[in-house]
């Protein structure tokens, strides 16, 4: 098993610090990522076209419960997830995390450009609002971008497990 995209707070910013020596622009996305699918990986690719090395924040076991989608889930372990997220040629570093929004890894890792699904509104404002993209003040204010990738329909993780 290669875990070597596979990253703590610890190993990843020293990383990140590297890549931005070399002219690496940063993307960073998160999710559950419990069921891969094809949505997934478009989402994935195109937050990649938005910069040269994509970061991936997984939610663990526990945020995922926390996130209350069902009882059941999350379906996959959060190192499985991992390792299937690590083997995308689009993924460049996964790093898990426990809190339940990404933000830790948003501020410290400082992002030229944030990324998430076309559910989420890059425009909104309101960290109340289900529509506010975690960590886009901040990425904004840093200098950075905020992206939604249209989602692809037909394609998501509650949907294909209600079929």
């Amino acid at each position: 098993m290669n875990l070597s995209k596979s990253h703590t707070l610890k190993t990843l910013l020293p990383l990140a610090s590297k890549w931005r020596s070399e002219g690496e622009k940063l993307v960073f996305t998160n999710g559950v990522f419990d069921v891969l699918h094809v949505g997934h990986l478009h989402c994935l690719e195109s937050a990649l076209a938005l910069g040269t090395k994509l970061v991936v924040g997984v939610n663990s076991d526990a945020s995922v419960r926390r996130l209350g989608k069902s009882p059941d889930r999350p379906i996959h372990s959060d190192l499985n997830r991992v390792r299937l997220l690590a083997a995308l040629s689009c993924v460049d570093a996964v790093v898990i995390f426990d809190s339940d929004t990404p933000l830790p890894i948003i501020t410290l890792l400082s992002p030229e450009v944030l990324v998430k699904g076309g559910d989420y509104d890059p425009s909104c404002t309101d960290r109340k609002n289900s529509d506010y993209i975690v960590g886009s003040t901040e990425t904004l204010a840093a200098g950075g971008k905020v992206h939604s990738v249209p989602l692809l329909k037909g394609y998501s993780t509650t949907q294909i497990l209600n079929q």
